[in-house]
């Protein structure tokens, strides 16, 4: 379902839609999609969207101490508030219905045009390039890493941003000439302090989390953590477990989705293959179960769960 957002509307990704809530505010509203090697699946996942922004919003809290973020709210009553401006009758019920739990009320913030990646353990297009010439993001390595090998120490490992396709993997000194010394310093600073906090609270609770991906921007001069945050979409999440150096363990996201792609004879081009029930849901699951395990919450009480 898509509902009709009386706001300008400003981007649509592949999850989420982002709209001008006026006074330097963006409402960014994370839709059930699903996209698999680049490609958007025909069929959501049913509240996807709210996991993610449970999560994320669960994450803006556990960092308020280490750097400033871009959420305002995700107060089902604040977008009430904005989605009335101009409506004698106020916002239809079934369009807030259709939102809750699925909006960030943000600062505006001026986007840095990189990826902020740290990477605690070696898997997915890290392992990838290492088997190829032994470099992580063309840095040397060490020779006796094997797959889901724990890293030394976190590394940030930034890449570039594509409106369509992959991103592109590059080196701390290609991020200096994008975004200039100061800026790369800080940026990877907060990513690497974020990321040990998230990866303590996790351990805590009996996951991995091999490596994610941050974004930053501006907002009045200072450095703000924006967009998603350690969510199963920018991040992978292993059952500690199950992790054994020499092969990746599996992780709570799509993996369903992906396992199923990988069963087909498809070209990884659009127009999708439809998913069966058992792999939509499976997924679902895969979600919930990731926001619980890591906050310790029931998402049976997040906005909109159920409704």
């Amino acid at each position: 379902m898509s509902p009709q957002i009386p706001l300008p509307h400003l981007h649509s990704g592949k999850v989420r839609d982002v709209y001008d809530a006026g006074d330097d505010r963006l409402l960014m509203v994370t839709s059930d999609r699903i996209s698999a090697f680049d490609v958007v699946m025909a069929e959501p996942i049913a509240d996807k969207g709210r996991v993610l922004t449970a999560m994320t919003a669960f994450w803006f809290e556990q960092f308020a101490d280490l750097v400033d973020g871009h959420l305002i709210s995700t107060d089902t009553a604040d977008l009430d508030q904005i989605l009335s401006v101009g409506q004698p009758d106020g916002a239809p019920p079934e369009v807030l219905a259709e939102l809750a739990g699925r909006t960030m009320l943000c600062h505006r913030a001026e986007m840095l045009p990189i990826e902020c990646i740290v990477r605690g353990y070696i898997t997915g297009s890290a392992w990838k390039e290492y088997r190829a010439s032994g470099t992580m993001h063309g840095t040397l390595m060490p020779d006796d890493l094997l797959e889901a090998s724990r890293l030394s120490e976190p590394v940030f490992t930034p890449s570039t941003k594509a409106d369509e396709g992959h991103d592109v993997n590059i080196s701390y000194s290609e991020s200096v000439d994008l975004v200039g010394t100061e800026m790369a310093e800080a940026a990877r600073e907060a990513s690497i302090t974020c990321y040990l906090r998230g990866a303590e609270w996790a351990a805590e609770r009996g996951l991995i989390i091999a490596d994610t991906k941050f974004e930053f921007g501006m907002v009045d001069g200072r450095l703000v953590l924006a967009d998603e945050v350690l969510t199963p979409d920018s991040s992978r999440f292993w059952p500690a477990e199950a992790w054994k150096p020499g092969a990746t363990p599996p992780s709570f996201d799509k993996q369903p989705v992906r396992d199923h792609l990988d069963g087909l004879d498809w070209d990884k081009q659009s127009p999708p293959p439809l998913l069966p029930d058992e792999v939509i849901s499976a997924t679902s699951s895969r979600y919930v179960e990731a926001y619980e395990r890591i906050t310790g919450r029931s998402f049976a009480d997040w906005p909109g769960v159920g409704g």
